[in-house]
Parts: structure tokens; sequence; C-alpha cells
């Protein structure tokens, strides 16, 4: 098949007959850029640092307490709910490209790039759960420019989490601000 004045070319043929080997490797087609053993392992740290991610903004929502708690414990909820998508998408992530999604809680710390930090306060909470966004953040990034053109089916989902991680440390400093009472700006 052939678009354009030689801007495109496909071997429909070859194609046609490389889909039909290997059919147990479902997705994954012999022209996957990526190294599928790293793909599996770097997915499986943001799967457990989507698993962490969760449970420390449930444990938030749960425990928060003051005058102004009630919104903020609505906040972590919520926050909570779309980490767990975000989760759930990691995982069938991994199983598409023939891996085992790994949420098994032995070592689960030790391979999530964000901690459990429950903190002592409202405030406290509210800085924890941004120190965890900001380091999302910055894995996400990471993770986005290693899958690059290599696999545009992860990137894009690496860049749809990202957008939402960094809408919840938006709402995390506005949080922090609003619960300190001055601005924090790292100027």
């Amino acid at each position: 098949m052939t678009t354009g004045q030689g801007s495109f070319s496909t071997d429909i043929a070859t194609i046609r007959k490389r889909a039909r080997e290997h059919l147990e490797k479902g997705a994954l087609t012999p022209n996957y850029g990526a190294d599928v053993e790293t793909a599996i392992r770097v997915l499986n740290e943001a799967l457990a640092t989507e698993i962490v991610c969760v449970l420390r903004y449930r444990f938030h929502a749960v425990t928060a307490t003051g005058i102004a708690s009630e919104s903020v414990k609505a906040e972590f909820e919520e926050h909570a709910q779309e980490e767990e998508a975000h989760m759930l998408w990691i995982a069938e992530r991994i199983n598409q490209l023939g891996g085992k999604p790994n949420f098994n809680p032995d070592g689960l710390s030790s391979r999530s790039a964000s901690q459990y930090v429950e903190g002592k306060n409202l405030v406290d909470m509210i800085k924890e759960d941004l120190v965890a966004e900001r380091i999302a953040i910055e894995t996400y990034r990471e993770m986005i420019r290693y899958f690059a053109e290599h696999d545009p089916t992860t990137r894009m989902l690496l860049e749809k989490i990202l957008a939402q991680e960094e809408e919840h440390a938006n709402d995390m400093h506005d949080l922090l601000v609003a619960h300190e009472g001055k601005p924090m700006l790292d100027h």
C-alpha cells in the first residue's frame, strides 16, 4: 500500500504474514521498538508508585481532621480515585505487553518512587501529597522520554497520567497556600 508520492509505503503482504506468526504475543508485534522486559519493569515501578499513592490519599481522606478538613478530605478522595484509575491503566498496559502486573504488597515500598508518609496534621498531609505528586511528575517525564517513539501507546498513556499528576500537584499547592496562609513559590 502506498499513499502520497512515496511518503509512506507498507508491504501489506509481509504485515499480514507476520500478524499470523506468534499469536501468543497478542498486541506485541515484531516492530515493537522498546525492550519489552525493561518496559514491563519500568511500568511495574509506576504501578507500585500508583498503589502507594492510592493508599496514602485514602488514608488522608479518612483521617484528616480540623475545621477545614471536609473539603480537603473530598479532594484527597478524588485524587485517590484518579490514582486508582492510573494504577489500573498501567496494569492493563503491562498485561498487553505480555507482562505480569505486580500487585504483591511484599516489597511495594521499595518498588515505588513515592513514599507512604502519613503526616501529623492536615498541612503535613497536603505537603506529603504534593511531594509525592512532584516525584510522580518527574518520573513520568523520564518514562515518557524513554518510551518516546519506541512505544507510542505507552507514551500516550503516560502523558495522560502526567497531565493528571500535574493537576494534582497544582491542587495540593493551592490547598497548601490556603491552609498555610502564604504563597509557596520556587523562583
